[in-house]
């Protein structure tokens, strides 16, 4: 690397917010009492109920602990819980519809996130959404995905959510190099990778994605190179190429490595660079914050004509208004307000059970936050802003005097009406967010909350 380059990396490769929602978690106001949350629900579905709704199912179990995980899960082997946990969730899916029962209900987009998805048996992955989906509309242009661990999926598993509407699915590769999944306790060989790819594909299911990761110890750039080469056999639709986020304050499982054995700064950086030119040599598009396409998928479609949209579930095509997540820890989206359900199964079922929506704390959004939340969604989406009225909400001149040293390291534009990320800058899109973040700047976290942005 340049030295230009190296020196922007020591200048921006600061901690920072992941942005799956502004303000962020820690910025919440915790405003909300369940009776006010029930009114932001039914407000939002009022309004927004022609355009569909969004769901999340948090199903939190694994079998085995991928030591660079951040995300809530619970190890076990006991596959008894399954039907347990099942059966809370559709407790509480139940809650929000007689909630909303004023109308029918139509589902846009629906996940299945984790933990390990298919952990749970194909009988009752499919009772599940049975479940979920009896008495509701299923929008003709749905979204139906779920995310999958090639070594515990089945082509059993994948029929049943094809079945009942699944159209797309985002498989956990991270790294093919053993030396890299022996460290992050997630070995895998790509022989599975594949197998889950031909079943979906001949299966019928629209898209499929791959999530890598790059900055896992011991990776180099033969690992990045080997996983790309496997990529480019198997031809995914969508790639998610994720910074690593070493936050080992949060997840003790992550001080099983140490910082020695990380990529940092400029060697990470390095990683990321390999892995783009590759991708982008295959014929791949970047298309948002770690994220490319191939052309032809709709999530590119929906970034070039200015619909790609943003939220607790990553990048999609249905930008719906929206979003209820259901299970331990999900969070949901009135647009107006979020809420997230406890993160402690114990507490989760004790609520559920006892008729009570498993609330945990909120945030209502001021106008500042729905300024604010529009204006970074653009950046994360579309690389740019383009200042209206209601951007005057967050002092738009202030903000574009911290724009100043990044528009003069040439990682942007700031102009009258707006601010265009350079290629370069794209790198850099938490940090133009967190210069946008008025939160962030006015209450500086006095421990540590983020990971670095590389």
């Amino acid at each position: 690397m340049v030295n230009q380059e190296n020196l922007l990396l020591r200048k921006y490769n600061v901690p920072g917010p992941r942005y799956t929602s502004y303000p962020t978690v820690p910025h919440w106001n915790n405003e909300l009492d369940e009776e006010r949350w029930k009114g932001l629900i039914k407000a939002s579905y009022n309004e927004y109920s022609d355009d569909g709704i969004s769901l999340y199912v948090h199903l939190p179990y694994c079998e085995a602990l991928c030591t660079y995980c951040g995300c809530n899960k619970l190890i076990t082997k006991n596959h008894s819980l399954e039907k347990p946990y099942i059966e809370a969730v559709v407790r509480e899916w139940r809650l929000y519809k007689k909630l909303l029962k004023q109308k029918k209900i139509k589902i846009k987009e629906l996940h299945l996130g984790g933990g390990t998805p298919t952990f749970f048996s194909a009988e009752n992955l499919s009772n599940l959404i049975k479940w979920i989906t009896v008495g509701c509309e299923i929008a003709e242009n749905h979204e139906f995905s779920v995310e999958v661990h090639p070594n515990y999926t089945t082509e059993e598993q994948l029929k049943a959510l094809r079945s009942v509407g699944f159209n797309r699915i985002s498989i956990g590769v991270q790294d093919v190099d053993l030396k890299v999944q022996k460290a992050i306790n997630r070995i895998q060989t790509i022989e599975q990778v594949e197998n889950v790819t031909r079943w979906s594909r001949e299966l019928g299911f629209e898209s499929v994605n791959f999530d890598l990761i790059y900055g896992l110890p011991f990776q180099e750039l033969k690992s990045i190179e080997k996983t790309i080469q496997a990529v480019k056999r198997l031809r995914p639709d969508r790639i998610a190429f994720y910074s690593y986020a070493h936050v080992p304050w949060k997840s003790r499982a992550q001080r099983l490595f140490t910082e020695h054995d990380l990529p940092k700064g400029a060697e990470k950086q390095q990683l990321f660079e390999l892995g783009q030119d590759l991708l982008l040599d295959e014929g791949y598009e970047r298309i948002g914050m770690d994220h490319f396409a191939l052309p032809e998928d709709s999530l590119y479609e929906a970034y070039i004509a200015g619909k790609m949209h943003r939220n607790f579930m990553g990048y999609t095509t249905q930008s719906t208004k929206l979003l209820i997540g259901l299970g331990v820890s999900s969070i949901s989206d009135t647009w107006t307000g979020y809420m997230q359900n406890e993160k402690s199964i114990k507490q989760y079922f004790d609520k559920v059970n006892n008729g009570k929506f498993p609330l945990a704390k909120g945030h209502v959004l001021s106008d500042d936050d729905l300024a604010l939340r529009k204006d970074i969604l653009s950046v994360m989406c579309q690389f740019k802003v383009l200042f209206n009225e209601s951007s005057a909400f967050y002092e738009v001149e202030e903000m574009k005097q911290r724009l100043k040293e990044m528009e003069k390291d040439g990682l942007l534009g700031v102009f009258d009406k707006g601010i265009l990320l350079s290629d370069k800058g794209k790198t850099y899109v938490r940090n133009v967010c967190m210069a946008l973040d008025k939160n962030l700047w006015q209450q500086q976290p006095e421990t540590k909350l983020f990971s670095s942005v590389i």
